[in-house]
């Protein structure tokens, strides 16, 4: 029989990151500011930057919220010029943080969120059907942490990572007339962050920091073929056509600079510089337990996709001016860098080079904080060239989002 070609890429999401792309939604006044992390106003700063802890103006800072997310892929052939938009669910995206001191030098926080995720969904006989139909994948970040203020004007911070991913990927494999479905929601893997928090005078914050690579492993996979049960015994599936499936994927490094300045005691400027470490995602490498459905000839069992991701940046600048003592508005713009070029774009994680326009109000009730923000991305178009999947055209995007958040600094 014909061996059968099932990309490899199906698997970025069973792992949640593998897309190359960063969901930056992790803070709702941060996303009003083009999501800048030199923040120390609550607990919401325990993601971006866990010495920011120390600086947080209370003994006790709890802070969640949620975001929605609308976006729209569209591709074109521009030979036969047959265009597919995607269908795709709202993705939303929640945070949640806490963060005490316990001593006047000594904090302790617990973050909890999102930072991951996609749903995509293409028509059933589109173009890429063979790449992907639709996906659902999410991850999850729990991340105690410590921060130890070290003088006045500076402090320490770092948190263990715990991650946990899901994904439901459906794609077709016309050889076999039929569709497969990847699932697993056990995917998991362990990294840290540190981070160090400067304050030199009352105008000036000044945030410091790095998120380690997390290696998930998936070890329980499931693959369902949803073909004609004849076929069973030749492609070396079990009696509900199922087989199993292994992978680790990295997930990259993150550096991030960010600087606020309080122009005047209304009015701050902030801006940020994110480095992530894409290169590491090289190719991806999936073990089937039985089903002969790989691409190596000494092993029809394994397939090997080559990713070829580069390093990407981000950069990011944002304002805020309280309009009243209880009214606050802001504004933010950032570039964020695809991490692959045209002759790797993947339509199961698609990516662009985005320019981000954002904007929020933050309202304030004594000890209570209330923050709404939203944000549209300008995606630049991609002509495609990936040979590897024999997949060719143009595709545009593009994506709004809105969020809501809740901050109480207790005491």
């Amino acid at each position: 029989m014909k061996k059968i070609v099932i990309s490899t890429a199906l698997l970025a999401g069973v792992l949640s990151y593998a897309g190359g792309f960063r969901v930056s939604l992790q803070g709702v006044k941060q996303l009003a500011m083009a999501h800048t992390s030199a923040h120390a106003e609550d607990a919401s700063v325990t993601f971006f930057n866990p010495a920011g802890m120390s600086f947080i103006p209370s003994k006790l800072s709890v802070a969640a919220g949620g975001f929605g997310i609308n976006s729209k892929v569209t591709y074109q052939n521009l030979s036969t010029l047959e265009s597919y938009s995607t269908d795709n669910p709202m993705g939303t995206p929640i945070y949640a943080a806490v963060a005490y001191k316990v001593l006047d030098n000594l904090s302790l926080g617990f973050n909890f969120s999102t930072p991951y995720g996609s749903s995509v969904k293409w028509p059933d006989n589109w173009a890429g059907k063979e790449i992907v139909q639709n996906i659902e994948l999410k991850a999850f970040y729990f991340q105690p942490m410590v921060s130890v203020k070290l003088s006045p004007w500076v402090s320490v911070g770092a948190s263990y990572i715990y991650a946990k991913g899901t994904v439901d990927w459906t794609k077709a494999v016309t050889q076999l007339g039929g569709n497969l479905n990847l699932k697993d929601d056990k995917a998991s893997g362990h990294g840290f962050g540190l981070g160090f928090y400067f304050r030199p005078e009352e105008k000036l914050d000044v945030s410091i920091a790095y998120r380690s690579p997390v290696y998930m492993n998936a070890d329980k996979g499931k693959a369902t073929f949803n073909i004609s049960q004849a076929l069973y015994s030749s492609v070396k599936l079990d009696a509900n056509g199922q087989d199993n499936f292994k992978a680790v994927l990295p997930l990259v490094d993150e550096y991030t600079i960010g600087v606020t300045y309080k122009i005047t005691p209304k009015w701050q400027v902030s801006g940020d510089f994110n480095y992530y470490g894409w290169e590491k995602y090289n190719k991806l490498t999936l073990d089937f337990e039985n089903a002969l459905a790989g691409n190596q000839a000494d092993d029809p069992t394994k397939n090997i996709t080559p990713k070829n991701f580069h390093n990407s940046k981000a950069f990011r600048i944002g304002t805020q001016y309280m309009i009243t003592d209880k009214i606050t508005g802001r504004l933010g713009y950032y570039h964020d860098e695809s991490p692959y070029d045209n002759a790797h774009f993947s339509p199961e994680t698609p990516s662009f080079d985005a320019n981000v326009m954002t904007g929020g109000l933050g309202f304030k009730f004594n000890k209570l904080g209330v923050d709404v923000s939203g944000a549209y991305s300008f995606q630049k178009s991609r002509d495609i060239s990936n040979a590897f999947y024999n997949f060719y055209g143009q595709a545009k995007a593009r994506a709004f989002y809105f969020g809501l958040g809740l901050s109480y600094n207790a005491f």
